[in-house]
């Protein structure tokens, strides 16, 4: 918790929001997914330090939002190309990168646009391209956000992304979740729902020389476990950690997640 720090960029005229926190030498970057559209990462470097405070033993992690306000048509490509551009401004000349969802779909990019920035890759529950479940999940959660339905919207986002174990205990939330992540717009959300439904980086896979770990969960209802084991035909020397009994959200409930991530992390560099 201690070096922990909440900061602002001025990146393309747009703000963007990030967070700082451990001591360690190397630098480790962390994406969020979609969810960034709802709820930045402003003013949750404390929390984020303790959540994750395992990794900041070994590195200075930073979380990056996406830039606040996005403009029409922003893809993928041109957030990855926004993040590295922040990497520039703050220095950070190279870092091991975790994208979870969304944040691993602008990952890909980062590695295959600018590889002299990413240590190794670590891409969890993401996919390469559009798929029908993806589609379907997406395009759902934008419909109620353009009706302005959020209390719904969160209750889509428990039963997509959660076990049925962790729904049943913890569907009781969803109204508080309503409340507290509700935004003033949801213009940024849905830019990124959009980005989203035409991340397509299929002609890049095949070009990233960082070091991967692919992360996916058999019982993905947001954007299904297949996805995991297609990059992992296309990523050259990249390892497949597929679990069998978890969805979307396996990155909160299996307890062994930040254990194999780490692991992989610190292993000797190539």
């Amino acid at each position: 918790m201690l070096h922990s720090k909440n900061g602002t960029l001025t990146v393309k005229g747009s703000e963007m929001p990030y967070i700082r926190f451990g001591s360690g030498k190397r630098h480790l970057i962390m994406l969020p997914g979609l969810g960034d559209g709802l709820t930045s990462v402003a003013g949750k470097a404390l929390p984020m330090a303790w959540m994750y405070r395992s990794l900041a033993k070994a590195y200075t992690v930073w979380m990056f939002s996406r830039r606040r306000p996005l403009p029409e048509g922003a893809s993928t490509a041109d957030m990855a190309a926004d993040l590295a551009q922040a990497m520039e401004q703050l220095g950070i000349e190279k870092a091991d990168v975790i994208g979870v969802s969304m944040g691993g779909m602008i990952a890909q990019h980062l590695a295959a646009d600018y590889p002299e920035r990413v240590g190794k890759l670590v891409l969890t529950v993401t996919s390469h391209r559009p798929n029908e479940i993806l589609e379907g999940s997406v395009r759902e959660w934008m419909e109620l956000a353009e009706k302005g339905d959020h209390r719904e919207l969160m209750r889509s986002n428990l039963k997509r992304i959660y076990s049925e174990e962790y729904c049943r205990k913890n569907g009781w939330l969803v109204p508080l979740a309503a409340a507290l992540t509700r935004p003033k717009s949801y213009g940024n959300f849905l830019i990124q729902g959009a980005a989203c439904l035409t991340h397509d980086a299929s002609d890049k896979l095949s070009s990233i020389t960082a070091r991967t770990l692919i992360v996916g969960g058999e019982k993905d209802l947001a954007l299904g476990g297949e996805a995991s084991r297609e990059m992992a035909l296309l990523i050259p020397d990249s390892r497949l950690l597929l679990y069998p009994q978890w969805g979307h959200g396996l990155y909160e409930e299996e307890p062994a997640f930040l254990k194999e991530v780490l692991r992989f992390l610190q292993e000797e560099h190539r």
